[in-house]
């Protein structure tokens, strides 16, 4: 028979076992509230209306494009760069940069910009509610801006469009704020989908740059939606991979991984470059004493001599994208894509026109990393130029993931999967290290909004209030006359308060059973008069009180609701027992746990050096 371990109740164990952790059973790794089903439901309809509207704005730039540069109707793919006009090129931009002025200053200024700024400031400030008009004048602005030779993508305009279709789809309905901003980033990240056919790509930009948390409750929507519009895109689109033909083989030798490293670092230099050219741009233009109305026309002649240079750097440029990812590229295209596209889409885009700005950072990733194969060794033909786009994703978006996977289904290679990690993520650090503030984000700040882009979880989350609480020691009787208590507490303070009585600010009062029947601060008991009979019962109120296996997030919660800072803890029994206080202390103390463990560096292990005794054996001699 094998030995017994000593019991803990036994003094001469030498076995101490500490007793088990009351169960939390109610508490769950996520808050799932039912309507996250009804919600979840509503995005099938909003993802398959913002994924029509998302290929009838592709068409509708086609159309635009073969109006202004061909002068023929028609919805097929054109390019400016094939128009037999050149003058057309250096005039068009500025026809459609004026029509873009006119629709901004007499519909709606919210179409001005690319379209993820003004979509993240309706979500901060704006209540999630975007206006009817805007739904309609953003994509036409956006197909007149880049069918007339604009170097902007769709992707912006379609964000914030699918956006708007899932906010007035909420705001037909009984939602709080925050399902109704699920639904408008829903239409978002459907938007975007359909667009480029890369759903998880638009569920990861959706949770990196707009939803601001992570929770059931906005991922679900957002995942249907996305996943919806793709299935919609299919018959109308396609479901081929936008950019295929990199054809990146199963082994790559280890210098290429080192290289990329340095593609990634040469793509977060250029990433740094081209958000200052837009924030160069705008400060440039807000000095100018014209109306804003015809800046955009004034970015249209930027784009013009741009297009006179280098007609290929017109449009959205998906034809060139591919080229470059298919090491078709000439030498002359590389370096008039990645010179001229960058200075005239940073330039414009500063003057308030309607564009996206992903797009425009493909063909400039893609056309560096062309460069860089030039003398890097060679791979395959589109090798370089995918690593770089993603580099220059992750420098420019700050959104690494959503740059990277973005990439992955554009081009279905997923043998550059690590590659574009690695080139992504040194952008990535070279970005977050060097600048304050994205191309996205830098736009909120100048109106004074301010952004931040980490999320973590909340350490009131994590503690729970039996690990915080204090004991309330003072308990007053329900019939004791009040003038008896202020007495009492004024003889304390005179004395200096020898028991701790002033310690405490919330005094539970406790009826002729011994049950709570509310509580008295001790401001109210201290400046009542000494001589007033009334019972502590008449002045009590009800107690607002929190249970030891609660968070402390929840009574922050709760203290927010009911406007008071201290909370009674009583016990789940059926007669609850009164057990202890918390109050905003207790949750600054928690504060202070998460910040120690931040801030505080230490040393745990330390290596013994032969013929020196461990610090804790000298201690000890």
């Amino acid at each position: 028979m094998p030995p017994q371990s000593p019991t803990p109740a036994d003094p001469r164990s030498p076995v101490r076992r500490r007793p088990p952790a009351p169960k939390v059973a109610h508490l769950g790794d996520f808050h799932v509230p039912p309507r996250v089903v009804v919600i979840t439901a509503l995005a099938v309809p909003v993802g398959a209306v913002a994924a029509l509207v998302a290929a009838g704005l592709l068409k509708l730039i086609a159309l635009i494009t073969n109006l202004a540069f061909l002068g023929r109707p028609g919805f097929g793919s054109a390019v400016p760069a094939d128009t037999p006009h050149r003058w057309l090129l250096a005039v068009m931009p500025v026809v459609g940069g004026l029509v873009i002025g006119v629709m901004a200053r007499y519909g709606s200024e919210k179409i001005r910009g690319h379209g993820m700024p003004e979509a993240i400031e309706s979500i901060l400030v704006g209540g999630s509610r975007v206006q009817p008009r805007v739904a309609v004048l953003k994509p036409a602005s956006a197909a007149i801006s880049i069918g007339t030779g604009g170097p902007f993508g769709a992707e912006g305009p379609i964000i914030m469009t699918g956006g708007a279709v899932g906010s007035l789809f909420a705001q037909f309905l009984k939602v709080t704020t925050d399902e109704r901003k699920a639904l408008l980033v829903a239409g978002s990240a459907a938007g975007m989908a359909a667009t480029f056919n890369a759903p998880l790509a638009a569920i990861l930009l959706a949770v990196e740059l707009l939803l601001f948390e992570w929770r059931p409750r906005s991922y679900l929507p957002v995942a249907v939606a996305a996943v919806t519009a793709t299935l919609v895109r299919g018959p109308l689109l396609g479901t081929d991979p936008l950019f295929g033909g990199a054809h990146v083989p199963e082994r790559i030798g280890l210098p290429a991984y080192g290289l990329c490293v340095v593609a990634g670092a040469v793509a977060g230099l250029l990433a740094l470059g081209a958000t200052a050219l837009v924030h160069v741009s705008e400060d440039l233009f807000s000095r100018l004493r014209i109306h804003w109305m015809w800046w955009p026309a004034i970015g249209g002649a930027i784009i013009g001599a741009g297009g006179l240079v280098e007609p290929r750097a017109l449009g959205v440029g998906y034809d060139v994208i591919g080229a470059l990812l298919t090491g078709r590229a000439t030498v002359g295209l590389i370096v008039g894509i990645l010179v001229v596209k960058t200075l005239i889409w940073g330039l414009s885009l500063g003057s308030g026109t309607s564009g996206g700005v992903l797009a425009p950072m493909f063909m400039v990733g893609g056309a560096l990393g062309a460069a860089e194969a030039l003398v890097f060794p060679h791979v395959s033909p589109g090798f370089w130029a995918l690593v770089s786009l993603a580099g220059v994703l992750g420098g420019v978006m700050r959104s690494p993931l959503t740059g990277i996977v973005f990439c992955l289904e554009l081009t279905h290679e997923v043998n550059a999967l690590i590659p574009m990690v690695i080139t992504a993520s040194a952008a990535y650090l070279l970005s977050v290290v060097l600048l304050k503030r994205s191309v996205l984000t830098e736009k909120l700040a100048r109106r004074g909004l301010h952004l931040t882009r980490e999320y973590s979880v909340d350490p009131l989350e994590v503690h729970l209030v039996r690990q915080l609480e204090t004991p309330a020691g003072v308990t007053f009787a329900a019939g004791r006359p009040a003038g008896e208590v202020t007495a009492l507490l004024r003889a304390a303070h005179d004395a200096g308060d020898p028991e701790g009585l002033l310690a405490q600010r919330l005094y539970p009062v406790l009826d002729a059973a011994g049950e709570l029947a509310g509580v008295v601060t001790r401001g109210a008991l201290v400046h009542a008069d000494p001589g007033d009979p009334t019972p502590l019962a008449e002045l009590a109120r009800p107690a607002v009180t929190a249970h030891p296996d609660e968070t402390l997030r929840t009574l922050a919660n709760r203290m927010a609701q009911q406007e008071v800072t201290r909370l009674l803890v009583v016990t789940r029994e059926p007669r609850p027992r009164v057990e202890g206080i918390v109050s905003l202390r207790h949750l600054l103390a928690a504060r202070r746990i998460d910040l120690h463990e931040e801030q505080h560096a230490e040393r745990v292990l330390a290596l013994r050096t032969r013929g020196r005794a461990p610090a804790r054996a000298q201690a000890a001699n």
